[in-house]
């Protein structure tokens, strides 16, 4: 009785130890589990840290990847602009403004500007130091407006084909723009703006844009091309 007593006594303590052994493994088990927690939320953080510039990356490729599309999008569009573009200029070409279009000209002396002066237009006097370049303003809003001006002090300098500087904006109307110039011509440039005398290379000039002749040197062209280096030229009415 005592011997049965007793075994059920080891195996009640027997019992308790493998129970007290169990939470204690299942209490390292949870403080390793809340370490691992701890430790997984840090490495979270580390992560989340670490991964910033990845995600930050991730957004930039998702920005990059959206302007790429977007890219794709100006891509098509820029194709679409090319082909408008290209019609624009087609359709340029067919009605593209010269400056020989309605202009009154002489082409036997080629000593002489090719535009004949405009019956009645403005005379003027342009002083390039000593020289005296004489010319004939039209009646081109442009010119109108130039003539309000004067006399005025232009610089210009010397170029392959022309005496140009840099000048005040000037009214014009968009249908007296066009390209190109004739030998001897007076042009108001849009783009810059600027004034420029141009006294050769006419049959070349047609690459170039946003002229608007506003008169013509009545000298021999000679007398301008001789000249070299930068002037302030002197603008004035000629006396009658």
């Amino acid at each position: 009785m005592r011997k049965k007593l007793l075994v059920k006594k080891l195996s009640v303590a027997l019992l308790a130890a493998v129970l007290c052994l169990s939470l204690a493994a299942c209490g390292g088990s949870g403080s390793n589990t809340g370490s691992g927690a701890s430790g997984s939320s840090e490495n979270t953080e580390a992560s989340e840290d670490s991964e910033s510039p990845a995600g930050s990356e991730d957004g930039e490729v998702t920005s990059v990847s959206g302007n790429s599309e977007d890219a794709a999008g100006v891509s098509v569009t820029a194709d679409g602009s090319s082909a408008e573009a290209g019609a624009q200029q087609a359709q340029e070409d067919e009605v593209k403004r010269v400056a020989r279009d309605g202009a009154d000209m002489q082409t036997e002396d080629k000593s002489m500007p090719t535009r004949v002066p405009m019956e009645g237009g403005t005379k003027i006097n342009m002083y390039f130091g000593d020289t005296v370049i004489p010319g004939v303003l039209n009646d081109s809003e442009t010119a109108k407006a130039l003539i309000e001006k004067l006399p005025i002090t232009q610089h210009v300098s010397r170029y392959s084909h022309d005496f140009c500087g840099v000048t005040e904006d000037l009214p014009y109307k968009e249908e007296d723009v066009h390209y190109g110039w004739l030998n001897g011509d007076i042009d108001y440039a849009t783009d810059a703006p600027y004034f420029t005398i141009l006294f050769e290379d006419e049959d070349d000039s047609e690459q170039y844009g946003y002229q608007v002749n506003i008169g013509v040197i009545t000298c021999p062209l000679s007398e301008i091309a001789e000249l070299e280096g930068s002037f302030d030229v002197r603008i004035e009415l000629a006396e009658e």
